[in-house]
């Protein structure tokens, strides 16, 4: 097992320097030595390790919803407005109906598996977004119509869209419950994680208002928090409809407002502890991909990658139409919009974990849409930015 870790570490954490040395996301390189460790290939992954994998992505996973809860200042969203809610939900939306009429076509498969892919694939990836925007926002490009602004806004409310959206059809299908009555109880789920996030949030800030302790405690405390919400979701779905996975962020977005100072330095704390929870992750769903089902889908696959990125970028241009942006700004917003990684990587391979037939194939395509799109994202937002958005200082 001591083998198996030092393996992960250094290797990992090497290709994944390598990979940034080439101006590619470091996680793409990590991918590749969870698939060239796991079972499928040298298996030199020892199977205790394996054992509890699920687990140990699940604990990165609330990793990245509480950092993404934690930078999403409402306020942001109210300033920019209408574009940012627009791009929040039409262009995962129809990347999600373009999956869901051509993935039964493509790969035989039923509509709530070809759902359940949909969700899977159409999140944008934070890990390649956050860090762009960011040094966009630091160099001024954009600035002027805090494109960068809504591109963060808009994309951290599209992951929690998606996620909502992905455990709602996957209750569908644990239930058999394919139904208008699942699909109605929908709302009923995202309102009850948004409640219980806001007041655990809540909670916890005003816990720590008085109940003075580091923040390396608080960190710590938070995150337990946010498991023992995931972990307690099938006992409350016993009784009503409830998504933990949008309560975490929630959670995270009301301890902000709450106590922003405070959840300004836990946010540098999560990130530190991002360092080590990206390597577990993309090493670990790398290594679950099973390459002979990867390479069966092949083409197809690239179709189907194909035509959904088409959609997504359609509908990019259509939440941006009546706004200010000119031509090139809109195309510069729907590249930005192109990166997939760390949602995929969080629960690409859940359906394949309780059980889905076609687990496998969906875990595949979505390792696949990573290696795709995010090198063909991240270098699309550098070779663009400075043609197409206005420098100001």
């Amino acid at each position: 097992m001591l083998i198996s870790i030092g393996l992960i570490f250094t290797l990992g954490l090497l290709f994944g320097e390598l990979f940034r040395k080439w101006n590619l996301p470091g996680f793409l390189g990590m991918i590749i030595v969870g698939v060239a460790l796991g079972p499928y290939a040298l298996d030199l992954i020892d199977q205790s390790i394996l054992s509890i994998s699920t687990e140990l992505r699940t604990i990165a996973l609330a990793v990245i919803l509480l950092r993404a809860g934690l930078s999403l200042d409402i306020k942001d969203l109210k300033q920019i407005g209408k574009p940012a809610f627009f791009m929040a939900f039409i262009p995962a939306t129809l990347e999600i109906l373009v999956v869901a009429l051509l993935a039964p076509i493509l790969f035989g498969i039923p509509l709530i598996e070809a759902l359940l892919l949909g969700t899977v694939l159409s999140a944008v990836s934070p890990a390649v977004i956050v860090p762009k925007m960011i040094h966009l926002m630091e160099e001024g490009y954009g600035k002027e119509k805090r494109i960068p602004h809504l591109i963060l806004a808009s994309a951290s409310v599209d992951d929690i869209y998606v996620i909502v959206l992905f455990t709602s059809f996957l209750q569908m299908y644990q239930t058999g419950d394919f139904s208008l009555l699942g699909i109605a109880l929908l709302p009923l789920s995202i309102l009850t994680g948004v409640v219980i996030g806001f007041i655990v949030g809540y909670l916890l800030a005003a816990l720590f208002a008085v109940f003075r302790v580091r923040d390396t405690i608080k960190v710590l405390i938070i995150l337990g928090a946010a498991l023992i919400l995931i972990a307690l979701q099938e006992d409350i779905n016993k009784w009503i409809p409830f998504s933990s996975l949008l309560s975490v962020m929630v959670m995270g977005i009301s301890f902000l407002n709450q106590a922003e100072e405070r959840a300004l330095r836990l946010r540098n704390k999560y990130n530190k502890v991002w360092v080590f929870a990206e390597l577990i992750l993309f090493v670990l769903v790398g290594s679950a991909v099973d390459i002979r089902v990867a390479i069966g889908a092949g083409a197809l696959a690239l179709l189907l990658l194909l035509s959904e990125l088409i959609g997504r970028f359609i509908g990019v241009q259509i939440s941006l139409v009546k706004t200010s942006l000119n031509t090139k700004e809109r195309l510069f917003c729907g590249i930005s919009y192109i990166p997939k990684a760390t949602v995929q990587a969080a629960i690409g391979s859940i359906p394949l974990m309780v059980g889905v037939p076609s687990g496998s194939l969906i875990l595949a395509i979505a390792v696949l849409s990573i290696l795709v799109t995010a090198p063909l994202g991240a270098l699309g937002i550098d070779l663009t930015y400075k043609k197409w958005l206005t420098l100001k200082h």
